[in-house]
């Protein structure tokens, strides 16, 4: 069943034919009135129509000649040579980003190698021969003893010296 403002509407357009016109017609309250909205709607869609018309396309022209050219493009993509002649392609291909992803790998490594590589520890440094080697005079510092620890995994030698006052002269650093 259609609403009041379906019925309205196709009673307005001239839709509504027989038994539906009739009960339509007998459910409005005042048909006079009805039929007086009903031109007013009329004569506005008309005025409506006439106005506001679709406009006319100003540059027809311009859209021929486009319509044209793609027409012209397609027709060049169609031919045999256009068909034959390979995509253009472009600097970074698949080849190219392999190669120059190996060509950088390479490069890392070689770097790696000469930057990286580990040099052979020789043993103990001179420095802690002289240490290991010095005796502690008795005359400078009577209460003063030496004791060294080393740990061979993690290349560390410590020189604990305690109650010495002075290192003699021919000890220091060089």
């Amino acid at each position: 069943m259609k609403t009041f403002e379906e019925n309205w509407t196709a009673w307005l357009d001239g839709q509504l034919t027989g038994k539906e016109l009739a009960e339509f017609e007998a459910a409005l309250p005042d048909i006079s009135t009805a039929e007086l909205e009903k031109q007013d709607a009329l004569k506005l869609g008309a005025f409506l129509r006439e106005q506001i018309g679709a406009r006319a396309m100003a540059n027809g022209e311009f859209f021929q000649h486009q319509l044209r050219e793609e027409i012209e493009r397609e027709a060049r993509a169609a031919t045999p040579a256009a068909i034959a002649r390979p995509a253009r392609e472009t600097w970074w291909s698949i080849g190219r980003l392999a190669w120059t992803g190996a060509a950088s790998l390479g490069i890392f490594f070689i770097c790696t190698f000469f930057v990286l590589r580990e040099k052979s520890v020789p043993g103990q440094s001179a420095y802690l021969t002289q240490i290991i080697n010095a005796r502690v005079d008795p005359a400078v510092s009577p209460n003063a003893s030496i004791s060294i620890f080393e740990s061979k995994e993690d290349k560390v030698t410590v020189v604990w010296v305690n109650g010495l006052q002075s290192l003699p002269s021919e000890y220091a650093a060089q």
